[in-house]
This record gives C-alpha cells, structure tokens and sequence, in this order.
C-alpha cells in the first residue's frame, strides 16, 4: 500500500467510485477534518440527514475507495428543479474531499467524472459550484476539470 501513496496516479481499477451511503458518514468526517484540521460534524450530519433521510433527494453524493473498503475520497452534490427561477435540471457540488494521504493520484479526477457521469443520466446539463476567490488551489483543481466562471449567475451576497 505504501507504494501505493507516493508517485503518480493510482490505477483506476484500485480505487472504486460508488455511491455513497449512510454508513460513509465516519470516514467523510474523518476525511474532511485530516483536510481541515478541524472537525464538523453538526455539518455532515446536517448534509447525511438530507441526502440519506428526506424522500426528496435523489442520490448523487460518491465515494472513492480502495480495494481494502478504506474510503479515500468523497464528492457531495444535490439536484436542483426549478430553484433561482432555472428552467433546467442542474445540480450543484458543494463538498469534495480527497485523504492527504492520496492527493495528487488522480483520485479527485475520477471523482469528478463519474459525478458528472451519474449527473448526466438523471438529466443534468449543469453543474454549479462556488470556490473563495482566495484558494488558487482549488480553483486550479476546478478548472483543470473544465468548470469556469459561469456566465449566467452571479454569487451575491451581504454582510450583516
């Protein structure tokens, strides 16, 4: 496995994308705070109870792991009909995650394609994210797999 960690892209057969469940909820966690250096889980369960226990969403959250069952990598999104006045069936991504341990593996790649593999057949012709103007790194991860500046919505906002 250590051989595994250092170099370059892991092969795609070592690492399965599948849809995430309920029981996921311990390693997103664990992933995210290894990434954060802080833990938030008033907020993944905020996203578990939503995706997993409300009869209105479709699933569309994923999950990398290793052949060994360890989860390594996760991408959440939710589907998106008629919200902000928007014709057509788009979905948003708004958390993804890939372990330290086994960044720069192709891991966050792969997660993209099959979430915009499973996004297209239920539909989706959009895809919307929204990244702090200040993290180069993510935006260089976005944009190296093809999201741009959208050009019709603007992120608003306002102090309070």
């Amino acid at each position: 496995m250590e051989s595994e960690k250092k170099g370059g892209p892991m092969n795609r057969s070592t690492v399965k994308i599948r849809l995430m469940t309920i029981d996921d909820f311990d390693a997103v966690v664990g992933i995210d705070e290894k990434i954060l250096k802080d833990s938030r889980p008033k907020y993944y369960k905020m996203k578990f109870d939503k995706l997993f226990r409300s009869k209105e969403f479709l699933p569309t959250s994923l999950v990398a792991e290793l052949e060994d069952a360890t989860v390594v990598g996760f991408v959440m999104g939710e589907l998106y009909i008629g919200e902000y006045g928007i014709s057509e069936v788009g979905a948003t991504l708004d958390t993804i995650g890939v372990d330290p341990d086994f960044r720069r593996k192709g891991i966050g790649e792969q997660l993209i394609d099959e979430f915009m593999n499973h996004l297209r057949e239920l539909g989706v012709k959009k895809i919307n994210t929204l990244v702090d103007k200040n993290d180069a790194k993510l935006i260089h991860f976005f944009s190296a797999n093809q999201f741009s500046p959208a050009e019709s919505m603007i992120n608003l906002e306002r102090s309070l």
